[in-house]
């Protein structure tokens, strides 16, 4: 595909609406959906996420070239898959029982992602934004070059889907580290050293091949 020049988020929270600014001031135009009206999340993104759209699920996922799913992991099987397949899709969601109750269909899996992949048949889905705090976004994005920007892993089956993730996590102000396969995605998953660890790009490469030399 061409560059993407539009991302479509699935889900108003905290965690969509600070991707949704990285976003835009990376040059994207961005579409967000929540389970509530269209009318309803626009007042939120007006002091949310500027310059964000407001619109229906199904109108953000025909509308847009990559889709950012920012909603609670427990509320996966409501997405569309049969809209879903063939896009390039960014999976951000993590299992925490705690919050989201026990789901026994996450309970000892290697990645949720790869339960979420099963369950989104045909979309071409990448696992990153996860283990950085939404509350972190804005402030530790830097421009290229900076030692001190931090780094973030992508991780998905579409190597071609990858980079593209790979390109769009650079241009909002993050170094993107190719993570490989899907199932890897649990080497920066809650509870791995990864996790919310402010790590620039050397020091990730050198934490995510740690599992694999082990």
């Amino acid at each position: 595909m061409s560059e993407p020049k539009i991302i479509g988020i699935l889900g108003a929270g905290r965690v969509g609406t600070a991707i949704a600014r990285r976003a835009l001031a990376a040059g994207y135009e961005v579409r967000v959906a929540s389970s509530r009206p269209a009318s309803d999340i626009a007042l939120v993104l007006q002091f949310t996420a500027p310059g964000a759209v407001a619109a229906d699920a199904s109108d953000v996922i025909a509308q847009s070239d990559v889709i950012v799913l920012a909603l609670p992991l427990s509320k996966y099987r409501s997405l569309p898959a049969d809209q879903l397949a063939g896009k390039i899709v960014i999976d951000t969601m993590n299992y925490w029982a705690p919050t989201d109750g026990t789901l026994t269909e996450f309970e000892g899996a290697p990645s949720s992602s790869e339960v979420v992949a099963d369950y989104l048949t045909g979309a071409r889905l990448v696992r990153s934004f996860n283990h950085m705090g939404y509350h972190e976004m804005d402030g530790e994005a830097r421009p290229a070059g900076d030692p001190d920007r931090r780094a973030m892993a992508v991780a998905g089956d579409d190597a071609q889907a990858r980079s593209i993730v790979a390109d769009i996590i650079d241009r909002m102000g993050f170094d993107p580290v190719d993570a490989g396969r899907l199932a890897n995605a649990r080497d920066f998953a809650i509870g791995t050293p990864v996790f919310g660890a402010p790590l620039g790009r050397h020091d990730l490469q050198a934490a995510l091949r740690a599992p694999l030399a082990a």
